[in-house]
């Protein structure tokens, strides 16, 4: 785990401690090709803290395009998180995944350390060269510079939050050293996390990331990503997503949902049980029940309790 300036409070309550830690994912309602009710979704994001989760996180979907098959939580991530922290105590907030490369770095640094201050320090950012090919010409970027812009945006937002009036150059623009960025995290740098492989080497994202996140990965190919994670990076985090449905029956086996798995609370237990061997430090949870409350409290009670 990183030392110093990368370690705010939000990522040390998903990765200060031994043993894999669970978030959930918003819309924690589930309305994610409209606008979920804000009163819900709050309601269950209290919920989600009050039974023992570690984090809640919140994706960064621009534009709705129908093809892909969903819009995220629809809210913008900034305000979104901003007021999920209004209503929430300790739980850390993470983005899952902002996508850099279509967001200018200088807006996304001071959102980003304005989220962290008001939320105490709770944010950890994953962080993507996105995935939906319509948006890249939306806003007007060559969705073949991907990788550069990402990593040209890393390098801006880790300057910003560490330099006063800092001089630096980019694609994005420049800054001469006469213009600041406020305001600053709650410590030096916030912590970034590269979501899926973000158009760059694991070597690249072991030495410039705070810990990796990625997608639902059948169990021996995750199995084999965390063991050279592990041999690039030491102990930097490893976090998947992972949608759950779960049976009526508990002891009911697994059959296969689009990234996850719908399996009584029997066979999840054992499954994360194995992924917390292999060296898994942290899933975010996509609950697929209809009656999320009484899933979120079993999932809670039957499963991260019960680790």
């Amino acid at each position: 785990m990183p030392t110093g300036g990368h370690v705010n409070a939000g990522y040390r309550r998903l990765f200060d401690r031994d043993g894999l830690t669970f978030g959930a994912g918003f819309p924690l309602t589930g309305a994610n090709r409209s606008t979920p009710n804000v009163a819900d979704e709050l309601r269950l994001a209290e919920h989600v803290e009050s039974v023992g989760f570690d984090g809640l996180w919140a994706r960064d979907v621009p534009t709705y395009w129908p093809k892909f098959g969903d819009a995220g939580q629809t809210f913008d991530t900034w305000p979104w998180l901003s007021h999920v922290a209004a209503h929430t105590d300790d739980i850390a907030l993470g983005t899952s995944s902002v996508v850099l490369t279509l967001r200018h770095p200088l807006h996304v640094a001071k959102s980003a350390a304005t989220v962290d201050r008001l939320s105490e320090g709770r944010l950890v950012l994953g962080v993507a060269s996105g995935d939906r090919d319509p948006e890249y010409p939306a806003f007007d970027v060559d969705r073949e510079e991907r990788g550069e812009l990402f990593r040209e945006s890393v390098e801006a937002l880790r300057t910003v939050w560490r330099e006063d009036f800092p001089e630096l150059e980019g694609r994005w623009g420049s800054l001469e050293g006469n213009l600041d960025v406020v305001p600053k995290p709650t410590t030096d740098t916030l912590p970034l996390l590269p979501t899926g492989h973000a158009r760059q080497s694991r070597e690249w994202i072991a030495e410039h990331g705070d810990g990796w996140l990625f997608y639902h990965l059948p169990e021996s190919t995750l199995e084999n990503y965390l063991a050279d994670w592990r041999e690039a990076a030491g102990e930097k985090p490893f976090s998947i997503a992972v949608r759950v449905e779960l049976a009526d029956d508990p002891t009911a086996g697994p059959e296969p949902l689009h990234l996850g798995f719908h399996a009584g609370v029997e066979w999840f237990r054992e499954y994360f049980a194995r992924l917390e061997d292999y060296g898994l430090d942290h899933a975010i949870v996509g609950i697929q029940n209809d009656d999320r409350e009484a899933a979120l409290s079993t999932f809670a009670d039957e499963i991260i309790d019960r680790l």
